[in-house]
């Protein structure tokens, strides 16, 4: 479903990622974790074709996202951090909008905004204006979007940030509901619990590479760690706070560029 082929992008001097090789496939709910500045956002633009990589290869569906993007971007729903809506618009225009350009006929769309307005439980503010949400309904809205195509690649950054209890609940048991039915699932966050609870297979990148990919007990059997929280096994491995790689970060890497 996902594939990066040592994806690379550079921004001037600046390497944002370097040779990032994963595979995420149909019903796997897989978590992409690093440090601010690591290259979690680079490479989830590179994958919604926001960002061509400079070298290397980004595939959706078996679409290539530089010489198909549009084929490719059909296939994913997207959920950026930073909610963006149109405020004079209200929900339902706004479903409605986004369901004709993904190439909704009319009877659909209607009952496709129906499924996911009681999913998301908008029905008591859709048809208010956006700029009146706060960031939870903004963020039900978003999902809600995201999902009227049912595409089979949903993509997600740090989608807890501002979510109150509720709201955090319905995500989690949404993402974990999409990837028993089939969807390749990737989700960016900063929210470590989150991972740990409802991740299938977490990949930590540091400094633009890729460090870590497996299951949370590989990750415990890789740095010698017979228990441990995400938490702590993340700042293990990524030295987090001394502004430098860990051991564990460094022995990563060299088996990385080993094994290509």
């Amino acid at each position: 479903m996902i594939r990066f082929d040592r994806a690379a992008r550079s921004f001037g001097t600046k390497k944002a990622v370097v040779d990032l090789s994963l595979a995420v496939p149909p019903g796997e709910l897989f978590a992409f974790l690093g440090p601010n500045g690591a290259g979690k956002t680079t490479t989830i633009k590179m994958l919604v074709c926001l960002l061509r990589p400079t070298s290397g290869q980004v595939s959706v569906c078996g679409y290539d996202t530089v010489r198909s993007p549009r084929e490719a971007t059909q296939q994913i729903g997207y959920v950026p951090e930073e909610a963006f809506l149109y405020d004079k618009l209200s929900g339902r225009e706004f479903l409605e909008f986004v369901a004709e350009m993904r190439g909704l006929q009319r009877r659909e769309r209607r009952a496709r905004i129906e499924r996911e307005t009681e999913r998301f439980e908008l029905g008591e503010f859709l048809d208010d204006l956006t700029e009146t949400y706060s960031h939870g309904m903004k963020q039900r809205l978003v999902f809600a979007s995201a999902l009227l195509h049912d595409p089979p690649v949903l993509v997600v950054d740090e989608p807890m940030v501002g979510l109150d209890p509720k709201s955090a609940r319905l995500v989690k048991d949404l993402l974990r509901h999409r990837a028993a039915q089939g969807t390749a699932v990737f989700m960016s966050t900063h929210t470590l619990s989150v991972a740990e609870e409802i991740a299938g297979r977490i990949g930590i990148i540091d400094q633009g590479r890729l460090v870590f990919l497996g299951t949370q007990s590989e990750l415990q059997q890789e740095l010698a760690a017979s228990e441990g929280s995400l938490e702590q096994l993340f700042l293990q491995l990524t030295a987090e706070g001394n502004g430098r790689p860990s051991r564990a970060t460094e022995n990563r890497r060299a088996c990385v560029d080993r094994n290509g």
